[in-house]
């Protein structure tokens, strides 16, 4: 009998005392620094991927800071990443701190023989700017993709010149514009033209670049060096999308029946998917899963995006829609640099107690899944 296969105490009797608001930060700085001290006091080493040009608003070097809990050399690794999206590095950041402060996680990893891999702040430079993109206005989670010959995307091109104000507040001509689209169209119509990924203009939304970005090529190392075992096991912490407090477990992966039935074996049937209308995301382009199946070509492979909900989509783009605004206008008042930068972060943060609480509970049990699904070996 190996490890992995000795019983483990049922799900619900593993309790936790950790404070969930003490673990979630103000800022990319004091997030940064709670997650070594986390992992310090856990004893682990931390691997450091300085950015080699990007720093952050006081001039600050940014990094992704890389640590492995549990048996290093297991057959099994669950990788727990945040900061995707930058600014909303806030929940992945917390959910990351409250797992390692967790005795009884840390223990139920242990008997379970699965080695968790945390990749802290993938994209540093968007989480100390308070943007969604990295610092060269890409969607990191847009990037992974073939880059020669991308496809147009009709439906965004339509959109960009009203979708990204001029002025901020957006002229009414542009608003006038947007809602008549909407109402013509349909809100769903919108989310996708608008968040699909689009390689055509540099300058707009949910660009996905032209060559892979250093956030990428980082976490295409941490793949090769931690993730090549026989099952691997990813939860890419987001935020943005439904019900406030809310975690969609949205299937991170190919349009593939066999991994679909994988994640929803670890996660639940609730596990939702973009190809067959599910979740509440539309379908995207050239998303991280991709980098796990190209680094880890024979590893049984399950992921999920856990998208906690925060304020209505509407609100969402709007504080999208600014932080661009604010980004091609440097000679923005101090005024008008607070409030977009704060509605950037109220838009994929909430500074609540009950939210947090939410946000580290649901976490917690996605990954105690996980990393039964990860020690239980799959018949063949």
């Amino acid at each position: 009998m190996t490890q992995a296969d000795v019983p483990a105490p049922p799900l619900s009797s593993i309790w936790s005392d950790i404070d969930p608001v003490a673990v979630f930060a103000r800022d990319y700085a004091q997030a940064r620094a709670k997650f070594l001290a986390a992992c310090a006091d856990r004893g682990l080493v931390v691997e450091t991927h300085e950015h080699p040009v990007a720093r952050g608003p006081a001039g600050e070097s940014l990094a992704v800071d890389v640590a492995v809990l549990g048996p290093a050399a297991a057959t099994a690794a669950l990788l727990l990443t945040s900061a995707t999206h930058g600014v909303e590095g806030f929940c992945g950041s917390g959910c990351q701190v409250a797992l390692l402060r967790d005795d009884a996680f840390a223990a139920y990893v242990e008997r379970r023989g699965v080695a968790v891999v945390l990749v802290h702040a993938l994209n540093p430079w968007g989480f100390a700017h308070l943007a969604r993109t990295t610092e060269d206005n890409v969607d990191l989670n847009r990037n992974f993709r073939e880059f020669a010959g991308a496809a147009r995307n009709d439906a965004y091109l339509e959109i960009h010149d009203f979708i990204l104000p001029s002025a901020w507040p957006p002229a009414s001509g542009q608003e006038a514009q947007l809602a008549a689209y909407v109402a013509e169209r349909g809100a769903l119509a919108l989310q996708a033209a608008l968040t699909t990924g689009q390689s055509d203009r540099p300058d707009g939304l949910f660009y996905a670049g032209t060559k892979a970005t250093w956030s990428q090529q980082v976490i295409r190392d941490v793949l090769r060096r931690h993730a090549r075992r026989e099952r691997l096991g990813w939860i890419d912490f987001h935020t943005g999308l439904g019900p406030g407090g809310h975690a969609e477990k949205i299937y991170a992966g190919p349009d593939d029946a066999t991994m679909l039935a994988r994640a929803r074996s670890w996660w639940g049937c609730d596990v939702t998917s973009i190809y067959d209308g599910s979740s509440t995301s539309a379908q995207l382009s050239g998303m991280l899963y991709n980098a796990a199946l190209e680094e880890c070509p024979s590893t049984a492979y399950a992921g999920i995006a856990l998208e906690y909900g925060t304020l209505p989509m509407p609100e969402v783009t709007r504080a999208l829609r600014a932080r661009h605004w604010l980004a091609a206008h440097p000679e923005a008042t101090e005024q008008q640099r607070n409030d977009v930068l704060k509605l950037a972060r109220d838009a994929f943060f909430v500074d609540t107690p009950a939210w947090k609480a939410m946000v580290v509970g649901q976490a917690r049990a996605a990954a105690l899944q996980a990393l039964a699904g990860l020690a239980t070996r799959e018949r063949t």
